[in-house]
């Protein structure tokens, strides 16, 4: 997540199962977060062990799907209310009710009811362009297609979401918590790329296919390790932290190596941060290549310089995991809070305040293999070079494994700390960087339907029903039973069956009937 973290430690192989305070110790965030990530993976690994991959409750399980075409100008679908799990996640798709205003005589009343469902087109987190043509829905006339769900989780912080900032804080504060949000999308995807050739297969095929090309989705193939060496130019440093460190930078840092543009190797390319990316402008107003910003920054670590190289987006677009191009900033007007570009920011990225467009700093530059700097840069961002070691800053390097598949959004974060010299990573005995997967983005993927035709949609949804059920009430004959095994216990314990001993002796003494 793109926050202001010292680190995150939470690691599922080591069994932690809380984290506890102690008096007197001073208070990290990454503790406080390992503890909601622990909870947060025993909730959810406790759902999927009981509902399965995915499922949704039998009375109220959501993302029904209805396939609408050839009524409207452009097909759609209708995903309806209710709740559903994907992988232990908890997804929502009932639609906020409306709030009801205050009463104004001189305001005309809407009357306009939104539906109670969501349609494919303003679904919250998709952002669909009916303008695109890779966004339209395929015709179910040429081929069925499948319906299917995607869900991930992003970062928000207060840029996204002015409602997260306490503005009793002041406007000269920086924001306090970020939040994590739950995404989802529901998306089609053809047959083909399912590799089923049956024009009629059933639900079983279909489900078997999705499962086997939702592994290959879920799991990136990248592989990156990080390490920290002397840089060549140390000695010339007068902030010296030790003479034999590695890591050379004057703070803690964690470093966020993020892929910006995805596909094979040669295709590729990364960006990186010193701060984890969460360096943000949120922007007031746009005009041509200047943008005007609510704030350039609090202090001299965190605000924008002539050189810094930018991303400037919004809501949708980072829903949506776009590359977009990376502009360099070329002017400062610190009176007038503006920024001037290198270039005009993406047609439709932006333009609407409602989707809260922002400007994110990022921390690589483009010149020679020296302090920090890489080399030639591609639409902003720095190319992925595969089987040799990367320089970032101040000794900190990168290693991408060879043969690598890279996704947009896919990022790796790197401790580093200038109290060893040298980053947290992880490494073998002997003490050699190993390769690891990306951190995020996990992709969470389940069918929801298969559309034949006009209104007709095969639901491939499953549901589960609740464990409780009623205590079946006991008949006399049951009830008596229970009772004579109550009276034989109690018998067993106690010979005298209740009586005094005095009068249990006197009877045992007494004779039978007949006896002189």
């Amino acid at each position: 997540m793109h926050a202001d973290l010292s680190r995150l430690t939470f690691r599922p192989e080591r069994h932690y199962s809380a984290v506890v305070a102690q008096q007197g110790r001073v208070q990290l965030d990454a503790d406080a977060n390992e503890q909601t990530a622990i909870q947060l993976h025993q909730a959810r690994t406790l759902a999927a062990d009981l509902i399965g991959r995915y499922g949704g409750p039998r009375d109220a399980a959501g993302f029904r799907i209805e396939y609408v075409g050839g009524r409207h100008d452009i097909d759609t679908l209708y995903i309806h209310g209710g709740r559903y799990y994907v992988d232990g996640i908890l997804v929502d798709a009932d639609r906020p009710a409306p709030g009801t205003p205050v009463p104004d005589e001189d305001a005309e009343e809407d009357t306009t009811v939104p539906p109670a469902y969501w349609t494919y087109w303003d679904q919250p987190d998709a952002f669909r362009d009916p303008e695109r043509p890779g966004d339209r829905l395929p015709s179910p006339a040429t081929s069925p297609f499948v319906v299917y769900l995607q869900v991930w989780e992003r970062s928000v912080n207060a840029a996204e979401d002015p409602a997260l900032r306490e503005v009793a804080l002041g406007a000269a504060m920086p924001d306090t918590a970020a939040r994590v949000k739950v995404v989802w999308q529901v998306l089609p995807l053809s047959l083909a790329e399912l590799a089923i050739e049956d024009a009629e297969p059933s639900r079983e095929v279909v489900r078997a296919a999705f499962e086997k090309w939702a592994k290959g989705q879920s799991l990136s193939a990248a592989r990156l390790a990080a390490r920290s060496e002397r840089p060549d130019h140390a000695d010339e440093d007068p902030c010296l932290v030790r003479p034999d460190a590695r890591y050379r930078g004057p703070e803690n840092q964690l470093y966020r190596v993020e892929v910006h543009a995805g596909g094979a190797a040669k295709d590729a390319t990364f960006k990186w941060s010193r701060e984890n990316g969460s360096v943000v402008f949120p922007v007031d107003e746009l005009d041509g290549t200047w943008v005007r910003l609510a704030s350039l920054g609090y202090d001299d670590k965190l605000d924008l310089d002539v050189g810094d190289r930018v991303e400037f987006t919004d809501t949708a677009c980072s829903s949506r995991l776009e590359a977009l191009p990376l502009l360099r900033v070329e002017e400062l007007d610190l009176p007038g809070r503006r920024v001037r570009l290198s270039a005009e920011p993406a047609p439709g990225v932006g333009r609407l305040p409602d989707l809260n467009p922002f400007l994110r700093r990022w921390d690589h530059h483009e010149g020679p293999r020296r302090k920090g700097r890489t080399a030639a840069l591609k639409e902003g961002a720095v190319p992925v070079t595969e089987g040799e070691w990367l320089p970032l800053e101040d000794g900190v390097e990168v290693y991408f494994a060879e043969g690598g598949a890279y996704r947009t959004g896919d990022h790796w974060l790197i401790p580093a700390r200038t109290a060893t010299g040298g980053v947290e990573w992880p490494v073998d005995r002997a003490r050699r960087p190993l390769l690891q997967g990306p951190a995020g983005v996990l992709r969470h993927l389940a069918p929801l339907a298969l559309v034949k035709g006009e209104e007709s949609a095969v639901d491939l949804r499953l549901a589960f029903g609740p464990l409780a059920s009623s205590i079946p009430a006991a008949d006399k004959a049951a009830l008596a039973a229970e009772e004579q095994a109550h009276r034989e216990e109690v018998a067993a314990e106690d010979p005298s069956h209740g009586r005094s001993q005095t009068t249990a002796e006197a009877e045992a003494a007494a004779p039978l009937d007949g006896d002189n």
